[in-house]
């Protein structure tokens, strides 16, 4: 099986207002540095479909988001979206169309593709999921070392060192994260892989496969 950590091996860059942003980056967390000035780089364009609700937060007309939530800025909520209650939004998150923010989610500085769901209990930091990626409930990215050295990502004997203090997890297209995962510091995980519950992931995992333990890779047949 091959591990890939490339953006566009990753990712179908059409599912997210941040598809072009995110093309010029060969290895997707070389985005993570910009993802707030970005962000505030695409408010003049959003159109009159989005209303801002408070000073640099920006939602859907079509979305749903519940009065207990916290949206900080900045933030987009993109079409028919459903932002649960207690649901945490600390800032620098661009959450797509037909997302699912769940009852004690917490996002920072992350981008979340088109149909990606955090429903129960997640935490996603300095990480980016792709089009119809699932974490199920409990699942989180750890996007800091005990230690508070740089982060590197280890693909297929290579260790990748990425520079980044913080940095969380790359979750492929509709990829599957178990209930109650840890996603260490520089997980990637690829597209439609799917990840058995209690698992604790560190490093790169191919597509198409299915992760046992975290250490367990076998091919999805």
């Amino acid at each position: 099986m091959v591990v890939t950590v490339r953006t566009e091996e990753l990712f179908d860059l059409g599912r997210s207002l941040a598809g072009g942003y995110l093309k010029q980056f060969a290895r997707p967390w070389e985005a993570l540095g910009g993802i707030a000035g970005f962000l505030r780089s695409l408010i003049p364009a959003l159109g009159e479909e989005y209303r801002e609700v408070k000073e640099g937060v920006f939602v859907h007309k079509t979305a749903s988001v519940s009065p207990t939530a916290f949206l900080g800025a900045p933030c987009i909520i993109g079409a028919g979206t459903e932002i649960r209650h207690g649901a945490f939004i600390r800032g620098s998150a661009i959450v797509g169309e037909n997302c699912v923010v769940g009852n004690s989610a917490e996002l920072k500085n992350c981008i979340l593709f088109d149909g990606a769901q955090v429903p129960h209990f997640n935490y996603v930091g300095d990480s980016i999921l792709g089009y119809k990626a699932h974490m199920g409930a409990g699942a989180v990215t750890s996007n800091l070392k005990s230690d508070r050295t740089p982060v590197s990502v280890r693909a297929g004997g290579e260790k990748i060192e990425t520079g980044l203090v913080k940095f969380g997890a790359m979750i492929g297209d509709q990829a599957e994260i178990g209930c109650n995962c840890v996603l260490n510091p520089g997980t990637v995980v690829g597209r439609r892989t799917r990840v058995y519950p209690l698992s604790s992931l560190r490093g790169a995992y191919p597509a198409d496969a299915i992760v046992k333990d975290g250490n367990t890779v076998v091919p999805i047949r």
